[in-house]
């Protein structure tokens, strides 16, 4: 009778945010406007590198597919939770849930990726400038983007497959305001240790692999930074990477804070904060983060503003 129990909860209730009722319909306007400001803006300026052929160029091409990205991740996230801040049911079926994941971790996985492929960029960009369009070709560009996103295809793949073989009877609720793994392994009633391991290999893999790439791109450019005897070389460099870095720092400090705090109702509600920093909040920041600290953005921007206006 458990066992035909468990094949029944194929419906989940998403907790959402903690909050008091009278916040619903602020919190409910204030992130509808966040979306709405990041959708905006990280489709414009994929317009915007579309339409300038002087930003067709690997630097800006990265970028293109990063502000896609992040489109794309808080798609995945920010309709649901709008929903459920006026819905009365917050339900949401076991196919739905598990596809919200998918596109959830395939977005995470690529964006880290990108990231990568950006430091390496930037550190050749800066280290070794002379050998930068030899290096730095657009054939390796789009390998690079391809791998990003096959990656985050591949690394999505393996965790939604292996998601299949639990089972879930404990709870149907699950405590967050979208379908993330690790709240899914606290309502399993199969032992989800062999999940937990591959999240633990593959994840920790990617994250170890691009977080040293990251570190290691930009300590070198921090070195040759440091040996420039020109201070406007300084401050082109800083300028160059400066955005970049900042929006690194951003993105792996919440997903570290995450993933190193232990389990408990606490860590639940603190879970739910940090993923809302890095699937709202950094997708709307890095478009503006790019964009006022990149003077030919900012060029390509107003030359777009002149002709149309």
């Amino acid at each position: 009778m458990e066992k035909e129990n468990a094949t029944l909860l194929t419906e989940f209730i998403l907790t959402g945010l903690i909050y008091q009722r009278k916040w619903q319909i602020p919190l409910f306007l204030m992130f509808s406007v966040i979306y709405l400001i990041t959708i905006v803006g990280n489709l414009g300026l994929i317009a915007l590198i579309w339409n300038d052929p002087q930003l067709h160029i690997p630097m800006y091409l990265f970028l293109g597919s990063l502000a896609f990205v992040d489109a794309w991740i808080s798609s995945t996230v920010t309709p649901k939770m709008l929903v459920n801040f006026l819905a009365k049911s917050k339900m949401i079926s076991l196919p739905e849930c598990i596809m919200q994941f998918f596109s959830f971790a395939f977005s995470v996985t690529t964006e880290c990726f990108l990231l990568a492929a950006m430091a390496y960029d930037r550190y050749v960009a800066i280290c070794k400038p002379l050998l930068y369009p030899v290096i730095m070709t657009n054939r390796l560009c789009i390998r690079l983007l391809v791998s990003s996103f096959v990656g985050g295809v591949l690394h999505a793949f393996i965790h939604t497959g292996i998601l299949f073989r639990l089972t879930f009877c404990n709870s149907n609720i699950i405590y967050h305001f979208y379908c993330d793994i690790i709240p899914l392994f606290k309502i399993s009633c199969i032992d989800p240790s062999f999940n937990v391991l591959m999240v633990f290999i593959f994840s920790g893999s990617i994250q170890v692999f691009t977080i040293l790439t990251v570190l290691v791109s930009y300590t070198l450019v921090l070195f040759t930074i440091l040996k420039k005897k020109s201070l406007q070389g300084i401050k082109k460099a800083f300028s160059t990477c400066g955005a970049h870095l900042l929006s690194v720092s951003l993105y792996y400090g919440s997903l570290l804070f995450m993933y190193v705090r232990p389990g408990s109702a606490q860590a639940d509600d603190q879970d739910m904060r940090d993923s809302l920093f890095y699937t709202i909040i950094i997708p709307l920041l890095n478009p503006i983060i790019y964009s006022l600290r990149n003077r030919k953005v900012i060029d390509s921007l107003a030359k777009m503003l002149k002709r149309y206006v």
